[in-house]
């Protein structure tokens, strides 16, 4: 096995990732599975040996392809992303970053997978995780991605360019429906809380909603404050498990999806409008300038920002009547729909079309950052 790989490093929205080459890779998932746990340096809490930041966030992995032949005609490239454990020997396929998504539009377009067009360039990606199409729509002059400009995304020091990515297409691909369970609400049986509702929807990943206050939360907890109370984060593990569960995702028992599915589904804890302050800046954030308030589970620990799927699924789940996003949130109009998160707000476009009892979404977007930080080699 050879002992050194050509990489990239990248940071896409409020994620950082390392970009290889798919070919340089082995193709047996094992042999693979153990290069990428050498590159990041896992297991291990502090991933020392490696590029991995001991961090959730800063702990992925995109593995770029060029399209086969039946793809040429509708990819531009071929993403894979892994979610790569820090403390366990493991590497989670089951998900999908729309953080990192934003870097591999940019990334794209810097290796020449598809040619700059000014001003905004669409960066047609095959995800292999979810098997479908994103849109990455990445803004362009003088033949190169534009890195400057006035977009700030909480949880990224200063701002730049605005990306976009289009997750619309999505809708059902991780366990087969925008709505998995056919229920806008379904009641889980959870060991010491008893009968718990939770909305499961699926669109850039599966996701578990649940009330704030079904969980003896606020939901304006920071995420320090959240993962210092080990009894709230078991109780919300178990849920996650037993949406797993009810979902598919795991052949076990609620305990045994931290081992089958660590990632996925997300849990996202929802609670209407309110004042709190940003973990982040410490800077007031009102209850007038956000929808929803939500606080995510994310690989065990409580998400430092929010999630770029999740930014898209909330707002769907937001726009689908009877759901509990829908339920805590503040009724809105246009498109755009605003969500209060640990460091700030994050804004989405969602749009869902209801029709003879058949959801159809037609807009799911997020705005993200992305630039490119290292180019080089990692020896393993």
């Amino acid at each position: 096995m050879q002992d050194r790989l050509k990489c990239t490093i990248m940071r896409g929205g409020t994620s950082r990732g390392v970009f290889l080459d798919g070919a340089a890779l082995p193709q047996d998932i094992k042999a693979r599975e153990s290069v990428i746990l050498r590159v990041f340096g896992s297991p291990d809490r502090r991933q020392i040996d490696g590029l991995g930041g001991a961090d959730p966030l800063t702990s992925k992995l995109a593995i770029i392809d060029r399209p086969d032949e039946e793809l040429r005609e509708t990819s531009d490239l071929v993403y894979t992303f892994g979610q790569v454990g820090i403390a366990h020997a493991e590497v989670d396929w089951h998900s999908l970053c729309g953080n990192i998504t934003a870097a591999v539009g940019v990334y794209a377009i810097q290796e020449g997978f598809v040619e700059p067009r000014a001003p905004v360039t669409t960066v047609r990606v095959y995800n292999t995780n979810l098997h479908r199409h994103l849109l990455v729509d990445v803004p362009v002059s003088g033949g190169a991605v534009v890195s400057q400009g006035d977009y700030a995304v909480p949880g990224v020091p200063g701002t730049g360019a605005r990306i976009d990515i289009d997750f619309s297409q999505t809708a059902g691909a991780a366990v087969g429906d925008l709505l998995p369970t056919g229920n806008r609400v379904d009641v889980l049986d959870i060991e010491g809380l008893g009968a718990v509702e939770v909305s499961l929807l699926d669109i850039g990943n599966a996701h578990v909603f649940v009330r704030a206050a079904d969980v003896g939360m606020k939901g304006t907890e920071s995420a320090a404050e959240i993962d210092r109370d080990p009894e709230l984060l078991a109780r919300l593990e178990l849920i996650r498990g037993a949406a797993a569960v009810r979902l598919g995702m795991t052949t076990g028992t609620p305990v045994e999806a931290r081992d089958q599915s660590p990632a996925v589904p997300i849990l996202g804890v929802i609670s209407s409008p309110a004042d709190y302050i940003s973990a982040l800046d410490g800077k007031a954030v009102s209850a007038a300038d956000v929808d929803v308030v939500s606080r995510l589970q994310f690989m065990q620990q409580t998400h430092k920002t929010y999630a770029g799927t999740s930014t898209a699924c909330t707002g769907v789940a937001a726009r689908v009547s009877g759901t509990i996003v829908h339920q805590m949130a503040r009724p809105t109009n246009g498109r755009i729909f605003r969500i209060g998160h640990p460091a700030g707000v994050i804004e989405t476009q969602a749009e869902v079309e209801e029709s003879g009892g058949e959801l159809i979404v037609r807009r799911a977007t997020l705005g993200r950052t992305a630039r490119r930080i290292l180019d080089g080699t990692v020896y393993l």
